[in-house]
């Protein structure tokens, strides 16, 4: 078995650094710094490694590196380097049941279990060797017989791990690997020469590495847009910004009686397949999820007047793909025998403060002001069928300009010369307006619309010949244009 098998003997590291040897690896330490002192990234980094073993003279035919990381959706990087290539081959590999495996199965995983036995005896370097032709050749991996049928004769493995054992927060370390298809093999300076190096690029790798985890934690937990500021250095209390921008706030409908009777295990899937199908509308088109608030979440669509339009447009079809996907979902759910669950959607327009938020050690980046507070108020308004999504007239109005109600024509006649001139995928109408609670608005319920056979029902529409104002300044700039309500 390959936990038991005993490794090649090494040969032992330098006592001095006068000798040609000494040199070069003293000339790769000052270079490793450097590279760590710059941040370089990981995969640049890697192939300058390569470049340099190979003008040093070590004979290398496949290099490896891969390291674990701490992201919700990726498990770790690996970057592979060939000599008939002459380049890099970075992947990201997705969390699993066949990463894991594939991890187990390596000789990493060999050397991985090696240290949870060692408890700390055998040092941070864990190293094997294996000869992969001739009489002492060891493919006791499966990756080393693929290795030798590609003409491969020696491999070297070292795991350089960080950290206190057991600290998952510091990472299982960096793996590298290297063959080699020369005759006889490696020669002893060039396992010395891979064994006094790795170490300190392991440090040069982990300067980009921990900034890469840091960025894709914070973007998985923050969103994009607040993720890369905070970790720009926006990180004092009370520091925001005023922004205008499409605010998208979703919730489930019926949410405590769907918890009250299901399963919890049940529940949390249910609450993952709602959120990943309602964020997939947004992210090809710049939409930026804030956050998951229980059985709801708040997105925006940041624009500047210029965009407006555009971006009120891009969030319609954000809300009108949405419904149609979770029609869809819904539907194979019930087909499975599956807790199903309705999603009512609310679109608002409106100037918002955006930064941080909270108490002196526990900041939240989020958005606050009045039309934040009129979005969530969605739920004031009494809804019909499967699906609704509300929309406030101002967002309506960024999208399109509708036609100002006059006496002439008759309501039906107008409801038809107002759906043929909407854009493709909006068929909105106001039928009824009343006041949204805790403001100092009127909305309006409006009929179903189906673009492109999705339910998208807008139920909020500012009252007035003012409608297509923006409504969520100033309480007196209300009253004024609308009346006291």
């Amino acid at each position: 078995m390959p936990d038991t098998a005993s490794p090649s003997p090494l040969p032992p590291l330098l006592q001095s650094f006068d000798a040609p040897l000494g040199r070069k690896i003293i000339e790769l330490h000052v270079w490793a710094v450097g590279e760590g002192l710059r941040g370089t990234e990981a995969a640049a980094l890697f192939d300058s490694l390569c470049q340099h073993l190979v003008n040093a003279g070590v004979p290398l035919s496949r290099a490896f590196a891969g390291m674990r990381t701490l992201h919700p959706q990726w498990a770790g990087y690996t970057y592979t380097w060939r000599r008939d290539l002459n380049a890099i081959r970075p992947a990201q590999l997705e969390r699993g049941d066949e990463y894991e495996q594939q991890v187990g199965n390596s000789p990493f995983g060999h050397l991985s279990r090696q240290a949870e036995t060692s408890a700390g005896d055998g040092g941070p370097w864990l190293h094997l060797r294996r000869r992969l032709r001739g009489a002492a050749a060891q493919l006791d991996f499966p990756m080393l017989a693929e290795l030798a049928a590609a003409g491969a004769t020696d491999y070297f493995a070292e795991l350089v791990r960080f950290g206190a054992d057991g600290d998952p927060s510091w990472g299982s370390g960096i793996g590298y690997s290297f063959a080699t298809d020369r005759l006889e093999g490696f020669h002893d300076d060039d396992l010395v020469l891979l064994k006094a190096v790795l170490p300190v690029v392991s440090l040069a790798m982990m300067t980009h590495a921990g900034h890469t985890i840091a960025s894709g934690l914070l973007t998985a937990y923050l969103g994009a847009d607040a993720g890369r500021r905070v970790h720009a250095g926006a990180v004092e209390r009370g520091t925001v910004e005023s922004i205008r921008a499409v605010l998208w706030y979703a919730d489930i409908r019926t949410f405590t009686a769907i918890a009250d009777t299901t399963p919890g295990a049940v529940v949390i899937e249910l609450l993952d397949e709602i959120f990943e199908t309602l964020t997939a509308s947004l992210r090809p088109r710049g939409g930026e999820v804030l956050k998951f608030l229980g059985d709801g979440m708040l997105a925006i669509f940041p624009f500047e007047d210029a965009t407006r339009e555009h971006v009120c447009h891009r969030a319609l079809e954000a809300a009108a793909e949405a419904m149609r996907a979770i029609n869809r979902v819904n539907a194979a759910r019930r087909d499975a025998g599956k807790p199903a669950a309705a999603v009512d959607l609310a679109l608002h327009l409106g100037e918002v403060l955006y930064g941080n938020v909270g108490a002196v050690d526990r900041l939240d980046f989020t958005v606050i002001g009045p039309a934040v507070n009129e979005a969530a108020h969605r739920g004031t308004v009494r809804t019909f069928g499967p699906q609704c999504a509300g929309l406030s007239g101002v967002c309506r109005s960024g999208w399109r300009q509708r036609p100002p109600r006059t006496s002439g024509p008759s309501h039906t006649a107008r409801r038809a010369r107002d759906a043929g001139n909407l854009r493709p995928r909006s068929r909105l109408a106001a039928i009824e307006r009343r006041p949204l609670k805790g403001t100092k608005h009127q909305i309006s319920k409006s009929d179903r619309c189906k673009p492109s056979g999705a339910c998208l029902r807008c139920r909020w529409h500012v009252s007035g010949p003012h409608r297509t104002e923006l409504v969520s300044r100033s309480d007196e700039y209300c009253e004024r244009r609308y009346g006291a309500l």
